[in-house]
């Protein structure tokens, strides 16, 4: 998956919740905040916002580098589900870092826009999804003066998909099996993405 745009962004899809992480003078600074990817350039564009309250928005001038990290699927394998003798415990899971410099937004309109398109994103698939255009105008407007929005395209895409790859096929059988075995919704994210990363040899 390093290198696969699709994967890439089907991972971000997925696990939007994200961390956002900037160099100030004073330090590095980290915020958790819901994102949106939008297909507009080549590596694609990201649209989230900070609550105005956070000074973390002062960072974004469209310069300094950000770093948003996202977490996919990802769990704990034991080394009792492998055939292997003296084998050690060891983590399965997806990550994406997006690279970029993100710039506040100032247009009132566009900053709606993308509160509508993240809402939609996650409301989707809901028997009656929630809408921003279900609120007047005049509300929406006035909770926009209590958060900064910003778009960061993205420059730089890396992609880490770790899921057994690097075991013989029959430990990554009994790593299946043993995620399945456990009953989790989690696990079995996991089996089902370790059994397609390494299809071809299974």
């Amino acid at each position: 998956m390093t290198d696969d745009l699709s994967e890439m962004h089907k991972v971000i899809r997925q696990n939007g919740f994200a961390a956002v992480v900037t160099a100030r003078a004073d330090g590095m600074v980290a915020t958790h905040l819901p994102l949106h990817l939008i297909d507009d350039s080549a590596n694609g564009v990201l649209w989230g916002h900070f609550a105005k309250a956070n000074d973390h928005w002062q960072a974004l001038d469209g310069e300094i580098e950000a770093l948003a990290i996202f977490s996919g699927a990802h769990t704990y394998i034991s080394p009792y589900w492998y055939e292997t003798e003296n084998s050690v415990p060891t983590w399965n899971y997806d990550a994406i870092h997006a690279y970029g410099r993100p710039r506040v937004m100032a247009d009132p309109g566009a900053v709606i826009a993308g509160l509508s398109r993240l809402s939609d994103q996650y409301e989707s698939g809901r028997a009656t999804p929630w809408k921003v255009s279900d609120l007047p105008d005049d509300f929406v407007r006035a909770q926009l003066k209590g958060i900064v929005a910003f778009e960061m395209k993205i420059e730089r895409l890396e992609g880490k998909r770790k899921m057994s790859q690097n075991r013989a096929p029959q430990d990554v059988r009994g790593a299946v099996a043993g995620l399945r075995a456990t009953g989790r919704a989690d696990d079995a994210q996991v089996a089902d993405i370790t059994e397609a990363a390494n299809k071809d040899r299974l």
